[in-house]
């Protein structure tokens, strides 16, 4: 099973490396940002709600993520998950946590992805650009690094506490490929001691690890 959480600043390109590392490990990508923006082409009073909230930059209440989420986990994470944008606060954690355990599901991986803010004004100028995002602006964008400087670093800094194991901080400041590659090195390294642990190391495991490491 291969469970991962993407932690990182609005623009740190979390987002992106989740989507490649979805592709090349075939798990399910859940970003809270698409779920949410797919929403917002409804005309419904909810999606109403969602596009003033995010157009100003503030985080959506954990009474309409925590059952979207726990929803999609369920019905379209069978094989595993790769959660983008969530937790982003200590009750979604509390609630993921809780949510995890009762369906005995552990946790691979935990990716932090790290970014100043000059480069992340950077970032989110041209991403405003490209994708003609309305929710990209230099006001937005101050709100947002607000709210992820009071309500989700300090989630991203308990699961270090606690899962300083599997916890890794990724410097975003690189280059689109050379975050991939480091990506793919942590993922790899991840899931040769798992096989070690689980086959507990037979010769059949000693061949699956290097089966990992040639077709990667």
């Amino acid at each position: 099973m291969k469970n991962i959480i993407f932690f990182g600043p609005p623009g740190a390109g979390k987002g992106t490396q989740a989507k490649i590392l979805s592709k090349r490990i075939n798990v399910p990508h859940l970003s809270t940002g698409d779920i949410l923006r797919n929403k917002l082409k409804e005309n419904d009073d909810l999606a109403l709600m969602l596009k003033k909230i995010i157009a100003e930059g503030k985080l959506v209440s954990d009474e309409v993520l925590n059952p979207i989420v726990s929803d999609k986990l369920i019905n379209d994470c069978k094989d595993g998950f790769i959660l983008d944008g969530y937790p982003r606060t200590l009750d979604q954690s509390i609630f993921l946590k809780e949510f995890l355990n009762k369906k005995n599901i552990t946790l691979s991986l935990i990716i932090n992805i790290e970014l100043d803010f000059k480069m992340l004004q950077s970032r989110i100028t041209k991403r405003s650009i490209e994708e003609n995002r309305d929710d990209d602006n230099m006001l937005v964008l101050q709100t947002r690094y607000q709210e992820y400087i009071k309500n989700t670093k300090p989630v991203s800094d308990f699961y270090f506490k606690n899962y300083k194991d599997i916890f890794y901080n990724i410097n975003g400041n690189e280059e689109i490929d050379k975050i991939t590659s480091k990506i793919d090195e942590i993922v790899k390294k991840s899931w040769i001691w798992a096989n070690f642990y689980i086959y507990k190391l037979d010769l059949s495991s000693i061949f699956h690890v290097f089966t990992l490491i040639l077709f990667w």
